[in-house]
């Protein structure tokens, strides 16, 4: 316990408190409508692919049908109009502008810079060789046709998988390192030797997690103009780091920072695709700068599909060491993780195992545990960020080997967890990888989950309808999701990263708000959120706020949006700005009213003196005085304040319960019921909480259900298209029920913790759990995902 107190003190003293920062009045924790949604819903809103600019050009990207090759040469002379009515830029076009790779502080990472056109050799099929410009798309796609027949290739043995790229023969994707193995690295954390010498049993699995991606509705695009007049380029482009991407483009181009603008207008999702920087958006703003003229690229689904970056491969081996009666002694765990062509991106190609690697404890007490990670390099797309990264794929290996270790012991499954899992009073908990869990509901949210579906009740279905020769299954899948993104959080993950993020909250003399924001919205419905924080703030309607984002020239600069952090940092920043213009209110209307400002209210848009609510004045009377009234105006008349806020690393948690049923003779699964606990600390708005929490659950479940991008053993996607790369449609998705406990971080401002990640981190282990436990007769192992019809025959021993 003592431990546990000097953990929350060492982070109240590092980190401070201001709590008077958030004030719930009015509108946090209320459903309060989406202010954003008109314009979505009236086709109001502007996206890359709606903007028009005079004299624009349209790239389409000529790429390579071949996975693994040498460019031996390109013949731009086949296309007519070279250089008039088409161009075309090849990699030596470009040759001066400086590849993209990554910035991960590890020496022994081998680095594999990626050109923002292919120079020399292409690593993957969908590898851009050329870009071909005209004043039409029609033209611009038939030019990219004709150059693409004139592209000579040598081609070179293929890398399909990870076996392959470690293979003593294999081709090597960048000769100059001499291997394809990037990354390798064990740490040890306590006696994990010790804990499996005394242990009465070892379970072990190996789990393939399968490779996709996010798909969001709107593809990847960029529209870039330079004004050479006053040397201005602007980008527009689908990102959800406007700002990060400036500093990069205004790095890759050598330009003043100043002399590049960044506007991500409205984006159709990103989901952590979104947030590193790609070669599309350094080529497109330098071929600008070149001609002089607008240029758009706008991705289509089959070119998203091979070329933009995937998510969550991995191979994960795990042993756990445990006593007879399920007290898990430690672990050991290898995470491999298949990085495609280039390990180019933020967190480069240990993106997926390395944080599996971190997050693999979970809410569990787990002492003594070694891990190992290693990278390799494929001839497919390359992985970055997708919502849950890493901690999917490890949530659901470790989920998976828990229940089969509790079925090994004679356990419940819901015992075990219970036997293992950290309790409230234990929290703060600083886990063996360093990372501390500053409070949260594991085993209470275990338990809500369970009451919902009536577990007893369904343990004993289960033992009737297999008597009748019916499978019915129920899997359980607990979890922890780090959240609060900033420095400290960034390097308890092991990939330290400074934090950057402000706010300005700005009255204007009629009275009304104006929020500038660092975090970057893309459909999850900050402007409400950020809105409900100001307005309890400032004492007014939500209606009443304005909140600017996404144009690097009217926002204060920031890392934008990733990582479950616009809550907590961004909610921080604006709350505690708002908090310092609450003040200059006061200051103005206690001068007004002749009242001190400690005895003062604000409150449905007026400030009155306590207890004598006739003397008042509105904001719009405060605010105007303010700026023009030089007999109360305080010494600085703008009602405005910028704040940052860098938070202490925090931990949300939940749980989520799957029912299924399985066709014993056709292998198909029905996914009957989904319940999910999700604690987030306090709640902002519970109805966008909620829906966050059913679009996780929904992309977890196309995760472990349907999604695959599948490569040939020649190295060729065969996954291109939508006929063959499935996502869940309404009809895949059953009844979720979502359940909130709220359990405040005593580290972070008004206790808010990140949130929308916890579904698709959770639910694949929990589908997978709910199909292991129907197919318990069969003694069926759940090793891959995947979990299609062709593959639950197989595990029922139907088919070979």
């Amino acid at each position: 316990m003592s431990e546990t107190l000097d953990l929350r003190e060492q982070a109240i003293r590092k980190w401070g408190s201001d709590n008077r920062a958030i004030r719930k009045g009015k509108w946090i924790g209320k459903p309060a409508r989406r202010l954003e949604d008109p314009r979505y819903l009236t086709g109001a809103a502007r996206y890359v692919a709606d903007l028009e600019l005079p004299q624009m050009l349209h790239a389409v990207y000529v790429r390579s049908p071949h996975p693994h090759a040498r460019i031996v040469s390109i013949d731009k002379s086949v296309l007519p109009g070279l250089g008039k009515t088409v161009f075309a830029f090849t990699g030596e076009d470009l040759r001066d502008v400086p590849p993209l790779i990554d910035h991960v502080a590890l020496d022994n990472l081998l680095r594999t810079p990626q050109p923002v056109i292919a120079i020399g050799k292409v690593r993957f099929v969908g590898d851009a060789v050329a870009i071909v410009l005209a004043a039409d798309r029609y033209a611009a796609e038939d030019a990219a046709e004709l150059l693409s027949s004139a592209v000579e290739y040598e081609e070179l043995p293929p890398v399909p998988n990870v076996a392959a790229s470690g293979a003593s023969d294999a081709a090597l994707l960048f000769e100059e390192l001499g291997t394809n193995e990037i990354y390798r690295e064990a740490i040890t954390h306590g006696e994990v030797d010790e804990a499996f010498a005394k242990a009465d049993r070892v379970f072990s699995a190996r789990f393939d997690h399968n490779r996709y991606m996010a798909a969001p509705m709107e593809t990847r695009g960029v529209l870039a103009n330079y004004d050479r007049a006053d040397q201005q380029l602007t980008v527009w482009s689908s990102t959800q780091m406007p700002h990060f991407l400036r500093s990069v483009i205004a790095g890759q181009l050598g330009l003043p920072e100043n002399k590049v603008r960044v506007i991500a207008p409205e984006v159709g999702g990103g989901f952590g695709m979104k947030m590193c920087t790609v070669p599309e958006e350094i080529a497109i703003p330098f071929i600008a700068t070149q001609l002089g003229r607008p240029v758009k690229w706008i991705e289509d689904r089959h070119e998203h599909l091979i070329a933009a970056t995937h998510a969550k491969q991995q191979s994960i081996n795990l042993e756990v060491a445990v006593t007879n009666d399920g007290k898990v002694l430690g672990v050991r765990g290898e995470f491999v993780g298949d990085g495609g062509g280039y390990s180019f991106n933020t967190e480069s190609a240990l993106i997926e195992p390395a944080l599996a690697a971190k997050a693999l404890p979970g809410p569990y007490r787990i002492e003594n545990y070694r891990e190992e990670v290693g990278a390799f390099l494929t001839n497919k797309s390359p992985v970055a960020a997708y919502r849950g990264v890493g901690w999917t794929a490890a949530n659901t290996a470790r989920e998976l080997l828990f229940d089969e270790a509790a079925r090994g012991l004679g356990i419940d499954p819901a015992e075990f967890r219970r036997r293992n899992m950290l309790r409230s009073d234990e929290l703060p908990y600083l886990s063996c990888t360093g990372q501390v869990y500053d409070s949260g509901s594991y085993l209470e949210s275990l338990d809500k989950a369970l009451e919902a579906v009536d577990y007893q009740a369904f343990r004993q279905r289960q033992e009737e309808l297999r008597k009748q020769g019916r499978y019915i299954g129920l899997g359980i899948s607990s979890y922890v999701e780090q959240t609060a993104w900033g420095s400290e959080s960034s390097a308890q993950a092991g990939t330290p990263l400074p934090s950057h993020d402000n706010a300005t909250v700005t009255v204007d003399p009629s009275g009304k708000v104006t929020v500038a924001v660092s975090v970057s919205s893309h459909g999850q419905g900050h402007e409400t959120s950020l809105a409900q924080i100001a307005a309890d703030g400032l004492g007014m309607d939500i209606k009443d706020v304005v909140i600017l984002h996404g144009d690097t020239s009217n926002t204060p600069y920031g890392l934008g949006t990733y990582a479950s952090r616009s809550a907590v940092i961004g909610g921080a920043t604006v709350a505690r700005a708002a908090a310092d213009v609450r003040e200059q209110i006061l200051q103005v209307a206690g001068k007004m009213l002749e009242a001190s400002p400690e005895d003062l209210v604000i409150e449905d848009g007026k400030v009155s003196v306590a207890g004598t609510p006739s003397r008042f004045k509105t904001l719009a009377d405060v605010a105007y005085a303010a700026h023009w009234d030089s007999e109360v105006r305080n010494s600085e008349p703008l009602l405005s304040a910028t704040r940052f806020y860098d938070p202490p690393a925090n931990y949300a948690n939940g749980c989520v319960v799957a029912l299924c049923e399985v066709d014993a003779d056709t292998g198909v699964v029905t996914l009957d019921r989904i319940v999910a606990v999700e604690d987030c600390g306090m709640v902002i708005n519970p109805m966008i909480v909620e829906a966050q929490v059913h679009g996780a659950i929904v992309q977890g479940l196309g995760g472990a259900m349907l999604e695959h991008l599948i490569y040939s053993d020649e190295g060729q996607p065969l996954t291109t298209t939508y006929m063959d790369y499935l996502v869940p449609t309404f009809s895949d998705v059953p009844p979720i029920e979502v359940i909130s406990i709220e359990t405040p971080s005593p580290f972070t401002v008004g206790g808010i913790k990140g949130m929308g990640e916890g579904g698709q981190i959770a639910a694949p282990a929990a589908l997978a759990n709910a199909v292991a436990d129907a197919l318990a007769p069969f003694g069926a192992r759940i090793e891959k995902l995947p979990i299609t019809p062709d593959y639950v025959l197989r595990l029922m021993g139907k088919i070979g």
